[in-house]
């Protein structure tokens, strides 16, 4: 009934983090990767002098929910911890961003993937970081 913890590849045996909450995880990062992707691409490209900032930090959103999609669907303990650091390193950005899109937000004519926590996007921003830091706590290897 369970499900194997281990994968053979190329560098030999690596933790699965695809498994239970993780394929959530992966399926809800690789969704707001493309989303990130294609809203940052197409603002840059078409109205960038609007809202350079936060055209910037969607863009860098989207490079994050990427990074973090391949390293859970990699697997093993080094990308566990690159992927717990970068959700660490997302939940920072959206705390920071959202707040400054709360107290200034004529800082921001337009908005990001961060901004009011991430409202935009059923605030699947701030909550995505803090699931995904609580299974990869969990997945470590004993």
């Amino acid at each position: 009934m369970g499900e194997p913890v281990t994968r053979e590849g190329a560098a030999g045996s690596r933790a699965r983090l695809v498994r239970g909450p993780g394929l959530l995880l992966v399926w809800l990062y690789g969704v707001m990767s493309v989303g990130a992707v294609s809203r940052s691409a197409y603002q840059i490209a078409t109205e960038y002098d609007r809202a350079p900032l936060a055209y910037t930090l969607s863009a860098v959103a989207a490079v994050v929910y990427a990074f973090i999609t391949y390293t859970l669907v990699r697997g093993g303990e080094t990308a566990r911890r690159a992927a717990l650091v970068c959700c660490a390193a997302e939940l920072v950005g959206v705390l920071v961003v959202g707040t400054w899109t709360v107290i200034e937000p004529s800082a921001f004519p337009d908005a990001t993937v961060w901004s009011a926590f991430g409202r935009g996007y059923l605030f699947i921003p701030v909550l995505l970081p803090v699931t995904g830091i609580v299974w990869l706590r969990r997945s470590r290897r004993s």
